[in-house]
């Protein structure tokens, strides 16, 4: 059981989870259960998220760009037996995630539908979050017009971003991407910086969650299986990202960027929360 495993062993899971091991992997590796590396990812998870939701306010973010990620959990959409059909949490699941374009950080993020309400939702999160007036970059979704100008008002530098996408007889249909040909940016609301209208961010960001979390990753069977544990992998991902892991071109932590932690952050701090969770 996770509540009775020695903290070393509990690092060790968690180590081997936030570098883009599978559950499975990481009980072979650890020599523990899949439901001793299920239940403490998303007890950690938990706990993640909640230590974010507190820490990641007043941010002084300038620029921020949102753009949304699919998955799915339990099996793909058109698999999905007829009598669970309709039900969120088997099939498509989106995550909504916003990044700040000068420090990295990821300032929110959401597991939902890709749908109006969880659009609102989210970027009432993003709004709740900041210090300032932003520049805010979106892809072409159309319900993040109504979701910005609900969070926001008319405070904010809004422009979207909609890539054009082609095919070529040179790529494989199925498995490689379309090929982008070009892009048309639009402003929205306020006087956003054409030189800054951009997603590319936090584009690099879907990528990082692909190759660091193991049930995104596509054409494998480590899918999730429950929507409680395609969450709390998500949480602790961030959690990673935003507080142990040095960025690459900044040379220190996002959360170090964004002035909301003073060092790196180590896994066994990371591992720490759980004695929180009841505080």
């Amino acid at each position: 059981m996770a509540n009775v495993l020695k903290p070393a062993k509990r690092v060790a899971i968690v180590a081997a989870l936030v570098e883009g091991n599978s559950v499975r992997a990481t009980a072979r590796m650890v020599g523990v259960s899949k439901d001793t590396v299920s239940k403490l990812q998303v007890e950690i998870g938990a706990a993640c998220a909640r230590y974010q939701a507190e820490a990641l306010v007043d941010l002084p973010c300038r620029r921020v760009q949102v753009d949304e990620i699919w998955s799915f959990v339990y099996a793909k959409a058109r698999n999905v037996p007829q009598r669970l059909a309709g039900r969120f949490g088997v099939g498509d699941v989106w995550t909504f995630t916003a990044i700040c374009a000068d420090t990295k950080l990821c300032v929110s993020w959401l597991v939902g539908p890709r749908d109006s309400a969880t659009a609102t939702e989210f970027m009432q999160d993003v709004a709740s979050r900041l210090a300032s007036r932003i520049q805010l970059s979106t892809d072409g979704l159309s319900t993040y017009v109504d979701a910005v100008e609900a969070a926001f008002g008319t405070g904010v530098d809004y422009a979207m971003i909609q890539k054009i996408y082609g095919t070529s007889e040179e790529h494989d249909r199925r498995y490689s991407p379309a090929i982008c040909i070009g892009a048309k940016r639009a402003t929205v609301m306020g006087n956003p910086d054409p030189k800054h209208i951009s997603t590319s961010y936090v584009e690099r960001q879907n990528l990082t969650m692909r190759m660091g979390m193991r049930r995104f990753t596509r054409l494998t069977n480590a899918f999730s299986k429950k929507l409680a544990n395609h969450a709390a992998a998500v949480a602790l991902h961030f959690m990673h990202y935003n507080f142990c892991r040095i960025h690459q071109t900044l040379r220190i932590t996002p959360a170090m960027a964004a002035g909301v932690a003073k060092s790196p952050w180590t896994v066994e701090d990371l591992v720490g929360l759980l004695s929180r969770k009841s505080n």
